[in-house]
């Protein structure tokens, strides 16, 4: 088991190294292609900038990819990059052919570097060493997983915050004669403190609808955060833009809609905080109580019955 592990890294081993000569022989490539396309002048060292050192992160980070890219056309990138991983990527914004590859690369990364110091920590033997190999490994795969989960759970934490927010500022800014297009470049450039998730979405589907996208296009990216409150606003934006009409009205009664929405919401989460508080007050509160209630009593029957005993 050992020694499988020992050529399982070894292999690991000389795939990074050939992923790292790869990257430096096309960093070459495109630093001679550059030079050429500068003229007789770029073979002179005092006439271009020095190259900044590849530091370790970005080798690191380069080598992943590359195992990504290695593996993701198979049946097995295709089995470790689902449909919902491919949402998760899509919500923090990584959902390109790069982040893809990253994310495939550092699950099979760790897959095959966790077991090794496990193994060696634990030392098992027989069965149980191919039990813990199995574990590890398991745990390799599913750790990028859990983590990439945890970081859209909190842009989406932070996106159904800033909704309410957004919604108000775009009614505002339609109140004062901008347009759907004047009042989300506002958005974009001017509110990056109060709403840093939001105005740098906002910003991005502008960029992309600069380039020649549809706005439901530059702004599908919203909708990937699975909440019905963006969705229901883009489709609004959408309709304006396409239909046009007045945008303040149908914006007012969808901000009063987002705050029954939440007073609802808030309602039903202190109803779920009173029944735990309950099991609280039952484990802490009703002990103190009784003893204050009964020690007392139970302290002179005691003594009652400790006089009795004693006649």
């Amino acid at each position: 088991m050992i020694a499988a592990l020992v050529a399982l890294s070894a292999g690991g081993g000389l795939f990074a190294s050939e992923a790292l000569r790869h990257y430096r022989q096309r960093q070459q490539e495109s630093r001679l292609i550059d030079r050429a396309l500068l003229g007789p002048r770029a073979g002179n060292p005092g006439d271009t900038p020095a190259e900044p050192q590849e530091d370790a992160w970005t080798l690191l980070l380069h080598t992943l990819a590359a195992l990504g890219r290695r593996f993701e056309t198979g049946r097995l990138g295709r089995a470790l990059i689902t449909p919902e991983d491919r949402l998760l990527l899509g919500q923090i914004n990584r959902n390109t052919g790069q982040g893809r590859a990253m994310f495939l690369g550092l699950r099979l990364a760790l897959a095959m570097a966790v077991p090794l110091p496990v193994m060696l920590w634990l030392a098992p033997s027989g069965f149980s060493a191919f039990v813990v190999l199995l574990g590890a490994a398991a745990f390799g795969l599913i750790a990028p997983k859990l983590v990439l989960g945890s970081l859209a759970k909190r842009l989406r934490k932070r996106a159904d915050d800033e909704l309410p927010l957004l919604v108000d500022l775009l009614r505002l800014l339609q109140g004062v004669g901008f347009s759907v297009d004047q009042s989300l470049q506002m958005v974009a450039d001017r509110f990056q403190e109060a709403m840093p998730l939001m105005s740098r979405e906002v910003g991005d589907a502008n960029a992309l609808y600069l380039r020649g996208r549809t706005r439901m296009q530059s702004l599908h990216r919203l909708c990937e955060f699975d909440n019905d409150g963006l969705k229901s606003l883009v489709q609004i934006l959408v309709q304006v833009h396409e239909h046009g009409g007045a945008v303040q009205e149908p914006l007012r009664q969808f901000g009063d809609r987002l705050r029954e929405q939440r007073k609802l919401h808030m309602k039903e989460l202190s109803g779920k905080l009173s029944v735990k508080m309950t099991v609280v007050m039952m484990l802490t509160l009703i002990p103190a109580l009784m003893l204050v209630l009964a020690g007392p009593a139970a302290i002179s029957l005691i003594t009652t019955m400790t006089k009795l005993g004693g006649h």
